[in-house]
């Protein structure tokens, strides 16, 4: 059997119509639908996927009572840290909330340590963990 890498970041839908899979493709300024012959076993195969890959990346429930510690950055308000469940949580300058998953304690330390928390953040934690945005002022997050 040979294993080949995919990145399927780009497709935002899936549908299975007349004997076809079709791909909503996010191409970035726009939007491209590619249409392949295919079995609805394929179509299924893709749905399954999706619920698996959900499930491995979600993020814990939301914790309210987060123990937030005020921080001075012209980044961000305050941070916090649940080492239980190995989540980070970020108030922005901004009033954004996000919360990092999978943050080891040695990266909350560093953190917590640095002399810019802006410049620590972004290098060492942006992009490289899963976030989740749990309040954003007068937007959907």
């Amino acid at each position: 059997m040979k294993l080949s890498r995919l990145n399927l970041g780009s497709v935002i839908a899936v549908a299975h119509i007349d004997g076809h899979l079709q791909l909503l493709l996010n191409r970035g300024d726009e939007l491209e639908l590619l249409e392949i012959e295919a079995p609805v076993a394929a179509f299924e195969g893709l749905q399954e996927l999706n619920e698996i890959v959900a499930e491995a990346t979600a993020l814990p429930p939301v914790n309210e009572s987060f123990a937030m510690l005020p921080i001075n950055s012209s980044m961000a308000n305050a941070v916090g840290y649940d080492a239980d469940m190995s989540v980070l949580q970020i108030e922005f300058r901004n009033g954004a909330v996000y919360q990092y998953a999978g943050v080891e304690p040695e990266v909350w330390q560093d953190l917590h340590d640095t002399n810019s928390v802006g410049k620590y953040f972004n290098n060492e934690i942006r992009g490289n963990y899963l976030s989740s945005c749990i309040y954003e002022n007068d937007c959907d997050c």
